[in-house]
């Protein structure tokens, strides 16, 4: 017969997702981001919270990398993030960075959520993957420039995470992505599991930012008591500037799964 007898996953991810989409679209930090104003201490503090989720999905994606909804999917060297991370870590924390690392409770459940079932449904990463790779691809050079301009970075050292050098084109290999992925083989049960866990993705992403928020809130806070008082360590531990506006602003810049996921659905 000429109709297909399901849709593709990829369009169903799409629609199951749409209203998650739109809040996510809506929030004040989607909104601030456009606005291109992004400040390096928040650059910096999304960037460990990119770290503790990237290190997560990628071992789990590396463990998991035979299994058969897993292999069609595995581009490590096309889309690995970690390395990048790394790198922009070190950059603007020097060796020690990994001593600096600070994220809040959200980032540990998204990550502890991902161990969950890259050893109990791994067939679950393909959501997760998909969300954040496509996201990151779609939006990377766009956001990588706004990020550079709005914190006055001479050169592109701070921002690997937005260059994929293994990708020649982002369109065709987005393409090409979507087919491997569609071209995995589900039980019901386990796409109806595939797509839950899309939605989980957006919420997952929703509560990091409002995760970051409270922190800068709290360290804002610190940082105005501090000029009746000497309580300044909290606030140079964190390392915050002391608005909650500015954070707001760049929490859209770095959590590209949000940012830039209008791409995965412009295309």
């Amino acid at each position: 017969t000429k109709k297909k007898k399901k849709k593709d996953l990829s369009e169903q991810i799409k629609e199951v997702t749409k209203e998650s989409h739109v809040r996510a679209e809506n929030t004040e930090l989607m909104l601030s981001f456009q606005r291109g104003q992004v400040t390096l201490p928040q650059y910096k503090l999304l960037l460990c919270s990119l770290y503790e989720i990237y290190q997560a999905l990628e071992e789990e994606l590396d463990r998991n990398s035979n299994h058969p909804a897993v292999a069609p999917i595995y581009f490590p060297a096309e889309l690995a993030r970690l390395k990048s991370i790394e790198t922009d870590l070190e950059y603007f924390y020097g060796p020690a960075w990994r001593e600096k690392i600070v994220v809040p409770a959200a980032t540990q459940r998204y990550c502890h959520r991902l161990r969950q079932i890259g050893k109990e449904n791994p067939e679950y990463l393909v959501a997760h993957a998909y969300t954040r790779y496509l996201g990151d691809l779609s939006g990377g050079q766009v956001l990588g420039r706004i990020a550079q301009k709005s914190m006055g970075l001479k050169s592109s050292e701070g921002l690997s995470f937005f260059a994929f050098p293994g990708v020649s084109s982002p369109n065709l290999f987005k393409q090409l992505y979507r087919g491997r992925m569609n071209s995995v083989e589900l039980t019901a049960e386990e796409r109806s599991g595939v797509l839950e866990e899309a939605v989980r993705a957006f919420e997952l992403n929703i509560q990091v930012f409002d995760g970051l928020q409270k922190m800068l809130s709290v360290a804002g806070n610190l940082q105005q008591e501090s000029s009746t008082n000497s309580n300044a360590v909290y606030r140079k531990t964190l390392q915050f500037p002391g608005s909650l506006s500015p954070m707001v602003r760049m929490a859209l810049g770095l959590f590209v799964a949000l940012a830039a996921v209008m791409g995965l659905y412009a295309l």
